[in-house]
């Protein structure tokens, strides 16, 4: 609708230039963490857990396989094939996923405790479409949130709002078509699904996190988010919403969520990531002959990433900030500038996350140091969590033919044992 191409503004120019020039000073004091350290980083693995970690990475760094099996594996599991789950569960899932129920995830979740990382608990349904399956989803948010408040190391619950909410609603809202009686009334589900998950997480003093989605769709869910931030983030940082960085308006969006919030008297809740849609983001503008929300270039997206990272910590008292990354340069920046600004290293609005099995060099790393740090464990039955499954196994496969970064620490850590 009306958030994409807006124009750069005088106020943005100068805002941009004074975060670049920061930049350039903080790149110029030496690093503060050290995240090649295998040890820390690995040392809740046992030799056994860590050998079956590089045979898994070892798979995945094949891009044919990860692509052959991507289809094949989705199609096997719709059909519910005899010893599918079992293959599924035993491997990747047992690599990304806490477990099939809160329950089995429990384990997973306190031996991260033990490390000092919190769990940011995520039921993994997405792309639903019936009444049927939204309020199922809804309950068993429902379900995280109050499993959340019994367990101290479970301080937020993540959500998909395409979990709960028809993809073709949420497109024609962004489209700006008008609502026909079904489609009000669809709509009003939504937002009642919505808030009842928010109100849950108010009463028991949990945080949740909205994730963000394709941009055609990304307008309705802001507005979604922030309505519910007006409603429940007047005392305290409840409602979360995500901030794509790939996409070249999300700087000045968020600064804009900012100023907006200030204005009506609510509390921003910031989880950055850099974005998960962008090879479907940039052709299906090209099918449709619009230009591409997402940045040019690799560096584009990083400077505007960190950029954000800095206008969050700037305003730390007023913006609770998640640097939601595995990217070492934006995990190191953003602990430079709390170490340069004097702030406690575990102040509630500052705050990292990874994904579980990935980037265990940053998560512990940051958590033996100190810093506030989260694992986002998704949770479910393997039919329902098989497509974040296959982007994290085509996020690890390796372009180049190298080693991907996962398999080079986990083989650093094998030699370091000398097992390898």
């Amino acid at each position: 609708m009306k958030k994409e191409g807006k124009p750069v503004d005088t106020k943005f120019e100068k805002l941009h230039q004074a975060l670049l020039e920061a930049k350039e000073a903080t790149e110029k004091k030496g690093p503060v963490l050290d995240f090649s350290d295998t040890q820390t980083a690995f040392a809740s693995k046992t030799n056994e857990e860590l050998r079956k970690a590089a045979w898994l990475f070892r798979l995945m760094n094949k891009r044919w396989l990860v692509e052959m099996g991507s289809k094949i594996g989705l199609t096997a599991v719709k059909l519910r094939l005899p010893f599918v789950d079992a293959i599924v569960k035993n491997t990747i899932f047992e690599q990304f996923c806490g477990g099939t129920t809160l329950l089995e995830s429990v384990p997973t979740i306190e031996k991260l405790y033990a490390q000092n990382t919190v769990t940011v608990l995520d039921y993994g349904a997405e792309a639903k479409d019936t009444e049927e399956e939204f309020n199922k989803t809804m309950n068993e948010t429902i379900r995280s949130i109050e499993f959340a408040y019994n367990h101290e190391s479970v301080p937020v619950v993540s959500s998909k709002i395409t979990g709960m909410a028809r993809f073709g609603l949420l497109q024609q809202i962004q489209e700006g078509k008008p609502h026909t009686k079904e489609t009000r009334e669809e709509y009003d589900a939504v937002l009642k699904r919505l808030d009842s998950i928010c109100h849950v997480a108010s009463e028991n003093g949990v945080s949740l996190f909205f994730d963000a989605e394709e941009s055609w769709i990304q307008d309705t869910i802001d507005d979604l988010v922030v309505s519910m931030m007006r409603r429940y983030n007047k005392e305290r940082f409840v409602v979360y919403n995500t901030f794509q960085m790939y996409r070249h308006d999300r700087l000045q969006f968020l600064m804009d969520s900012f100023a907006q919030a200030e204005k009506e008297g609510y509390k921003l809740g910031a989880k950055l990531v850099r974005g998960a849609y962008m090879d479907k983001e940039r052709e299906r503008a090209a099918e449709k002959g619009y230009p591409s929300p997402i940045h040019p270039d690799k560096k584009s997206t990083d400077d505007a990433y960190n950029m954000g990272i800095r206008f969050c910590v700037e305003n730390y008292e007023k913006i609770a900030l998640c640097n939601a990354t595995h990217n070492t340069e934006s995990c190191l920046l953003m602990a430079q500038l709390i170490h340069e600004r004097g702030l406690p290293k575990n102040h509630p609005n500052l705050n990292f996350c990874q994904l579980l099995g990935m980037s265990d060099h940053l998560t512990f790393n940051l958590a033996s140091a100190g810093y506030n740090t989260a694992k986002y464990v998704v949770y479910g039955a393997v039919k329902e969590v098989v497509p974040y499954l296959i982007r994290r196994a085509e996020e690890n496969t390796a372009v180049t033919g190298d080693m991907s970064r996962e398999l080079q620490l986990i083989s650093d850590e094998l030699k370091r044992r000398k097992l390898d």
